[in-house]
């Protein structure tokens, strides 16, 4: 059991209602993570600023989420890869490269690859890439203004992984049928 307490809009800070009244828009709920952020203005309003403007970048819907569903396997972290295994689902990456990643593995497909091979190279090495990597992330067809964004969703997904690691908020059930537990160290 938690010592977190998952907010409703009612029992969150007022600072933190605006984001959990926009989540539940945009989801139809407010997912239990941001319910668990909500109790920290500072990291609930962080969050959201970021997110908005990840999902504003040149990147595609998929390849965001292929991204979010590696750092949070890449990071062990079960909420976040529920909840980004439905959504990659949702945006129309194929079954079969969302099941790679939720094993550790890659997708089939070339550039989501890519981006899964950067994102677990920056959170391994703590930012230090290798000019080859970068060159192979370039060769995919993707440019340095996109590196940069993947950073900015590595850094998304480090608020929710980290938040769900510590808070650990039980799964919606939306999201039960995508139940991933992190294999033993």
């Amino acid at each position: 059991m938690s010592d977190h307490t998952v907010h409703t809009i009612e029992s969150a800070p007022a600072q933190s209602k605006p984001v959990l009244k926009q989540l539940q828009q945009a989801f139809g709920l407010i997912p239990n993570i941001a319910a668990a952020m909500a109790t920290s203005p500072v990291l609930i309003n962080g969050f959201i600023g970021l997110f908005e403007r990840v999902h504003a970048s040149s990147l595609t819907e998929p390849q965001i989420q292929t991204l979010l569903l590696t750092n949070a396997v890449t990071n062990a972290s079960e909420w976040p890869v529920a909840f980004h295994t439905a959504l990659a689902l949702k945006q129309g990456v194929r079954p079969a490269d969302v099941d790679a990643m939720r094993h550790g593995g890659l997708p089939d497909d070339a550039g989501l690859a890519a981006l899964s091979t950067l994102a677990r190279a920056l959170i391994d090495k703590r930012g230090r890439l290798a000019e080859s990597e970068q060159s192979r992330f370039f060769e995919a067809g993707f440019s340095p203004e996109q590196l940069l964004e993947v950073i900015a969703v590595v850094a998304a997904s480090t608020i929710t992984n980290y938040t769900a690691s510590v808070t650990k908020p039980v799964l919606e059930a939306p999201f039960e049928e995508f139940a991933w537990h992190a294999p033993a160290s």
